[in-house]
């Protein structure tokens, strides 16, 4: 391609085909030239800026898939931190539970309701900002934020509770042998606790002093803690009865039994044999009646179960 300038401002343009077929010549003004190269330009802009939008699309979609495959992701994360969070609430509970029981044994105070709920310490919550996440997503991040904030508080607090209670039984370990701590049988189900009830024989609303456990004729039923046997015979309604004084005020009775395996003035260990469960006296099937009296005053011998509950 040759190019030459006159003075006439035209342009000739001269192209040249290797296929012998000849030359073609083109006389273009200047004003034609600048019109065509502005033409040119505005068409491959045109085609440049619909590629972009195209490409720009396709790009956009594929973000979009990522963060929709993300966001499944972290919902399904969630749900996860969900569930294992419930399942260590539960847990926690179950040391509260214990951490009660073990401070009934040692005479040391429970610990306020209102202070388990707050915990120990913590950080103000923050209030999560996740642009373009929907608000159900968020408020679930939030509450999952609170929750691992409020166990992490009470773990803080069961975590001081131990420590007092290791100084308070190391202390005292001796004392402890005497305090009822074990369930008296390993078997059966818990029948009427202690408190109000219904009489059985008369449908009137009575107290009732002790924990009755269900369980047939001839469960094995032993000694809670370390004492000394006061009473071994029968007792009007209790039928057949043990007592068992265990020092420091604590004292439990064992009614409605089958066999005494122990005599009055004997000495019994925790975990002795000290009869069997049975029907005898004012009983309305086989089973065994159960009090924890200290100083006295009947308590609920829920309370010093400290081997757990039966199911």
């Amino acid at each position: 391609m040759f190019h030459s300038k006159n003075k006439n401002k035209y342009h000739n343009y001269i192209i040249v085909s290797e296929k012998e077929t000849g030359a073609k010549h083109f006389h273009l003004s200047q004003k034609r030239l600048i019109t065509l190269s502005s033409l040119a330009i505005l068409i491959i802009s045109i085609t440049l800026f619909l590629s972009a939008d195209t490409i720009t699309g396709i790009l956009y979609e594929a973000k979009v898939e990522k963060l929709k495959s993300n966001y499944d992701y972290l919902k399904e994360t969630l749900v996860d931190l969900e569930l294992q969070l419930e399942d260590v609430s539960s847990q926690i509970e179950y040391i509260e539970e214990k951490d009660n029981a073990i401070r009934t044994y040692t005479g040391l105070p429970q610990i306020d309701k209102g202070i388990r709920e707050l915990g120990v310490g913590g950080s103000p919550s923050k209030k999560l900002n996740l642009s373009g996440i929907s608000n159900e997503f968020t408020n679930r991040l939030s509450n999952v934020e609170l929750n691992v904030d409020a166990l992490s508080r009470k773990v803080k607090l069961e975590l001081s509770s131990y420590n007092s209670l290791a100084d308070k039984v190391v202390k005292y370990s001796e004392n402890l042998k005497i305090i009822p701590s074990i369930r008296p049988v390993k078997e059966g189900y818990l029948g009427s606790s202690y408190g109000y009830r219904n009489d059985p024989f008369t449908e009137k609303v009575r107290f009732h002093y002790g924990q009755d456990f269900a369980v047939n004729t001839g469960t094995k039923i032993y000694s809670p803690a370390n004492g000394k046997v006061k009473y071994a015979n029968i007792q009007g309604g209790y039928g057949k009865v043990v007592k068992i004084d265990h020092g420091n005020g604590f004292r439990t009775i064992y009614a409605h039994l089958s066999k005494i395996n122990v005599k009055h003035g004997s000495s019994v260990k925790r975990g002795d044999l000290i009869a069997f469960s049975g029907n005898s006296g004012r009983s309305a099937g086989p089973h065994l009646h159960y009090e924890v009296h200290q100083y006295g005053a009947p308590q609920n011998p829920l309370d010093y179960f400290f081997s757990g509950y039966l199911k």
